[in-house]
């Protein structure tokens, strides 16, 4: 995340050098941070009406809630609250700004498909990622990928429309702009890629400690194969929200590593296998 910070910075210091003007650095880190305090309060909201998730009270389905309970105690924490998204993909993921406003969202299909050790298993995945604020800071990691795509499209138009371009007579200015104008057309592709890095990570570490939780992981392993198993696409999900679900909701697109939102279902299940739980 420092790394992240950094480069937008960075990208926002060639640009604002490259047009003369420092009004779009100081655009880079004021609009970051007011659309990462924008998101922190309503990223959860978004991302259920976006998925069409409705919540589920308990006596709508008891056995998930006791479930959840269950798992809530074991983790320590507060129980979240639960929705359901119509869809018969089996899939999940939770969302929220900290463990006292977290959400877990399951299809129908999830709990039609699997069985109770299985369910069990996805369950403290999306716990483990409450517990670990990875919520927060995918919510983050794509405001700030917006932002540099954003000062990317504005340096590009600015310098197509000649408005507030550097003279390049001083001090080596020409390079500047040659290098910002590189930077503009790579730089959104190098901050996908840190992005979807981080996405991987979080995902590993969170199998890991939803085995700890469940001291089953075979039970998260097996939940892993039906899901990824499962051919059917996931119909509300969208790029956007992708990286927020237990498994890549599109199904039978081949994508190379480098762009996979999930690291490789074979590495996940291989990792749990691999586990000692005591």
């Amino acid at each position: 995340m420092s790394v992240f910070l950094i480069f937008v910075i960075a990208v926002g210091w060639i640009f604002s050098e490259a047009m003369g003007s420092s009004a779009i650095l100081w655009f880079a880190v004021i609009f970051s941070i007011l659309m990462s305090a924008g998101s922190y309060w309503y990223s959860d909201k978004l991302v259920l009406a976006m998925s069409k998730a409705k919540l589920v009270e308990f006596n709508d389905n008891r056995e998930l809630y006791r479930l959840m309970e269950n798992l809530c105690i074991t983790a320590g924490l507060p129980l979240p609250k639960i929705y359901i998204i119509d869809d018969t993909a089996p899939n999940a993921f939770a969302t929220g700004r900290d463990p006292q406003h977290a959400v877990v969202a399951v299809t129908s299909g999830l709990l039609q498909k699997l069985d109770r050790s299985e369910l069990e298993g996805v369950i403290a995945h999306e716990l483990s990622h409450i517990g670990n604020r990875d919520i927060l800071l995918a919510t983050v990691v794509v405001v700030l990928v917006g932002i540099v795509a954003l000062l990317a499209d504005f340096f590009r138009h600015s310098m197509w429309f000649g408005g507030g371009r550097r003279d390049n007579d001083r001090g080596g200015g020409g390079y500047i702009v040659i290098i910002a104008i590189l930077l503009s057309i790579l730089a959104p592709f190098f901050a996908m890629l840190i992005q979807l890095a981080i996405s991987r990570k979080r995902e590993f570490l969170a199998d890991a400690d939803g085995a700890l939780l469940t001291r089953y992981p075979e039970g998260l392993a097996n939940a892993l194969r039906k899901i990824s198993a499962d051919q059917e696409p996931l119909e509300v999900a969208n790029r956007a929200t992708a990286h927020l679900y237990i498994s890549n909701p599109f199904k039978g697109k081949k994508v190379s590593k480098m762009f996979m939102t999930h690291p490789p279902m074979e590495e996940r299940i291989n990792a749990l296998m691999g586990l000692e739980v005591k």
